[in-house]
């Protein structure tokens, strides 16, 4: 291994992996609002998980994952309506015996309170499922308050799994939710990247 290549394994090593999977581009856009907050020094640029391998990922100890949601809360792809690849397409060419035991996962979702009160931000829960199954530890829980909805499946004893992004009719308030849950967020994550340097 040239030292080139050595330089960029250590990097990715030693900062938090950001990756999202959007339809629309609006996780996309919330992504790069975390990353600004977060600072590059320590977060890599957040990245489509259509545009990767799941090694890429797989390389960070601590991960920012967001995702949209769509069809009754499953994983966005083809099988919820999707018309672009997502997290569905991404999380098939995972490797069977995938383990990301020894990991630190936040996540962050996006839905729409009003218009799917029903079913509302429902795809992050799907997609905890997926991580804590592949044996990451989740981090990041967020409070349901000053959220108005009937239902969600991504409240777990009475918090959401992650952030909860509602751009459609909340986004006056996207900035400073942003802050305050990266301020939960950020000495978790970097506490996993120091034990693991």
């Amino acid at each position: 291994m040239d030292s080139a290549s050595s330089f960029r394994f250590v990097a990715v090593m030693t900062k938090i992996g950001l990756f999202f999977g959007t339809e629309t581009g609006t996780t996309r856009l919330v992504a790069k609002r975390l990353h600004k907050q977060l600072g590059d020094d320590i977060a890599d640029k957040p990245v489509n998980v259509n545009r990767i391998e799941p090694a890429e990922l797989l390389r960070y100890d601590a991960l920012i994952l967001g995702t949209p949601s769509y069809g009754e809360g499953q994983i966005p792809g083809a099988g919820a309506g999707c018309f672009e690849p997502n997290w569905e397409e991404f999380l098939a060419k995972m490797p069977a015996d995938a383990d990301l035991r020894g990991k630190r996962v936040a996540l962050f979702g996006l839905g729409a309170q009003e218009r799917y009160s029903e079913r509302f931000c429902s795809s992050l829960f799907a997609l905890y499922q997926v991580f804590k199954g592949y044996g990451a530890e989740i981090v990041g829980a967020w409070s349901t308050g000053g959220y108005t909805f009937q239902h969600s499946a991504a409240v777990v004893d009475g918090q959401f799994v992650g952030l909860v992004i509602d751009q459609r009719t909340q986004g006056m308030f996207t900035d400073d939710r942003i802050a305050q849950w990266v301020a939960q967020v950020k000495p978790l994550l970097l506490e996993k990247l120091t034990a693991a340097a």
